[in-house]
């Protein structure tokens, strides 16, 4: 427990993987931590169920942001941040990431002179056309701390001629996350045995960024590379986001999900299992490329950018969609239980598992600095 007053440290999140990085953290701060919750992923089946599984705080919820464009998300959060900031006002507040939440905290944070945090600091695509660059290059450029996973991150953040003061290398809270809400061995056993799924039988797939969802030509381009991935002796699990299924409905592709085993959304905890014991995954996911990392499974990113590019090579392999998938699987799943046990052997380069102790400990040297300033 650190010695922060009750409701100190606002964290303002809006999507479940900030959930899931964050929980360790919240954790930690116990009752210092205020949740807030700005709504940008919110509905009881996926983020109702994430907060229960991962025992947080009920959060302070915004409205209005859910489902909204992204200036409106921005701008509504923004607002109703500011009002929340000025009837309570925190002595820090953190983000984490590049999500749209995470760029509303950190505007209000400046706009109020409140000390900001940012959780997973440094972190560039070079890519322009997506959202989440321009928001990880502001927030890095306003917040007081900067928590970089990694060297490369410290080193990419004192190019851009942030000072290196603000600057500490922590980690990422991935790692821990992974650690902390992995199923035992028993529990995962019988999860696949639920599934009729053999461990390292199987492929394990995800796809929700509208890169690949708004355009049908990339959706069909994947479902029809995960199809043709699909056998008797191999299945290819999707979960299926509610947004994904959607897109594929309104693009007449459904037919193409024939060769899936096709599941509901799972929880952090059931994916984290299904994944431990995947022969491979396919994901267009960002969190997937660091958790494949912890949990020593071969990824395919079907993206046109990485953020992280700590988790290629080994780890990982970046492809577009089209037959390019098909390629870097096959040559994944020939590597067989030799290369999965190669994995297995190599550490995470995202860190040792501490960081969301090491950034509470920058929380309460804040804390206590802006308690003094308060007190004088």
């Amino acid at each position: 427990m650190y010695p922060l007053p009750p409701r100190s440290v606002a964290i303002v999140l809006g999507t479940r993987p900030e959930l899931v990085k964050l929980t360790d953290l919240v954790r930690l701060l116990g009752p210092a931590a205020h949740l807030v919750h700005t709504g940008q992923h919110y509905d009881d089946e996926l983020s109702g169920r994430f907060l229960t599984e991962l025992g947080l705080p009920e959060p302070t919820f915004l409205t209005g942001v859910g489902g909204q464009s992204r200036a409106v998300q921005i701008s509504a959060a923004l607002a109703q941040l500011d009002g929340l900031f000025a009837a309570e006002p925190p002595l820090a507040v953190v983000v984490q990431g590049d999500t749209n939440a995470a760029l509303a905290g950190a505007l209000a944070a400046n706009a109020r002179g409140i000390p900001l945090l940012h959780v997973e600091a440094g972190l560039r695509s070079h890519d322009r056309d997506m959202p989440e660059e321009h928001n990880r290059v502001l927030i890095d450029h306003i917040s007081d701390v900067l928590c970089a996973a990694t060297e490369d991150n410290r080193a990419g953040l004192l190019a851009e001629g942030v000072d290196d003061a603000r600057i500490a290398v922590t980690g990422n809270t991935v790692v821990e996350a992974v650690r902390n809400q992995l199923p035992d061995a028993d529990r995962r056993a019988a999860l696949l045995d639920r599934y009729g799924l053999t461990a390292d039988g199987y492929v394990l797939a995800t796809v929700h960024r509208p890169e690949n969802t708004d355009s049908p030509e990339a959706l069909r381009a994947i479902l029809t590379e995960l199809g043709a991935l699909a056998t008797p002796g191999r299945p290819v699990l999707l979960p299926l986001h509610p947004r994904t299924r959607a897109r594929i409905e309104a693009a007449r592709l459904t037919h193409l999900l024939a060769p899936l085993t096709v599941s509901a959304p799972v929880g952090y905890g059931e994916f984290l299992a299904l994944a431990r014991h995947a022969a491979l995954l396919v994901s267009d996911s960002g969190g997937i490329q660091e958790e494949c990392t912890v949990l020593g499974r071969p990824l395919v990113v079907v993206r046109r950018s990485t953020e992280r590019p700590e988790a290629m090579g080994d780890f990982a392999e970046l492809v577009e969609p089209g037959p390019g998938i098909g390629r870097a699987a096959r040559r994944r799943l020939a590597e067989g239980a030799e290369g999965l046990d190669r994995l297995a052997a190599l550490p995470s380069p995202f860190g040792d598992g501490l960081a969301s102790e090491r950034i509470a400990g920058l929380l309460t040297a804040i804390g206590a600095r802006e308690q003094l300033t308060a007190a004088a």
